[in-house]
């Protein structure tokens, strides 16, 4: 499987800072310094992306990271998974979900010069690493410079200190995956406030 190393060109997927900060402290403990690329029209209302966005913004830029942000048109990802409205999670509108996610990725990372893509996905607990891995390698056979590093964030204690850096940085933890057909309630659409920490960071503002 392939792995990459300090001198990859790593372009990073990223849904959000919970997600993120274990992976980026590993990656740079490891003397691999990524480019993120916070991608996700999934994610609803826009209220709550902006949220996840600028949380994760705030963050790379503490720890002087590049944040690449993509573009926002939730609209186009609708008429992407039009017929698997009813799909139960893990089910084939989360696949097509990731495909859409990291296609875009992979496009990127080839204009760019990036030689290599990964994605935060694979850290949560309720997503399928299955399809993740499925998604990714589906994405960069559109794309023969890139290759797609498949690494289970969940392993080598990851996953545990997601949840210590979670507590210490006080991010915004969001309630449901980030598409409405994904939200458990009306009110984990309409509350996103209700999961947000106490800040304990002195991290500036996100640049416009």
């Amino acid at each position: 499987m392939f792995a990459a190393n300090k001198d990859s060109m790593l372009l990073l997927h990223t849904c959000c800072a919970p997600c993120s900060a274990a992976i980026l402290e590993w990656l740079l403990a490891n003397n691999i310094r990524p480019t993120l690329f916070f991608y996700n029209p999934n994610i609803f209302p826009q209220e709550e992306y902006e949220i996840r966005k600028n949380d994760l913004k705030r963050y790379a830029q503490l720890l002087d990271l590049e944040f690449i942000d993509g573009d926002y048109s939730h609209e186009s990802w609708l008429a992407g998974i039009k017929g698997l409205e009813t799909q139960p999670e893990r089910g084939a509108r989360c696949l097509e979900c990731f495909k859409m996610r990291l296609l875009a990725t992979a496009q990127l990372a080839q204009e760019k010069g990036f030689t290599q893509i990964a994605t935060t996905l694979a850290s949560s607990r309720w997503k399928n690493l299955e399809q993740i891995e499925t998604a990714g390698q589906w994405a960069v056979s559109h794309f023969p410079a890139v290759e797609f590093w498949a690494k289970n964030w969940r392993k080598d204690g990851l996953s545990e200190r997601r949840q210590i850096l979670l507590s210490e940085n006080g991010f915004y933890n969001q309630t449901y995956c980030g598409c409405e057909f994904s939200a458990c309630s009306k009110s984990a659409i309409k509350s996103p406030e209700s999961s947000k920490p106490t800040d304990k960071r002195n991290i500036p503002s996100p640049a416009n």
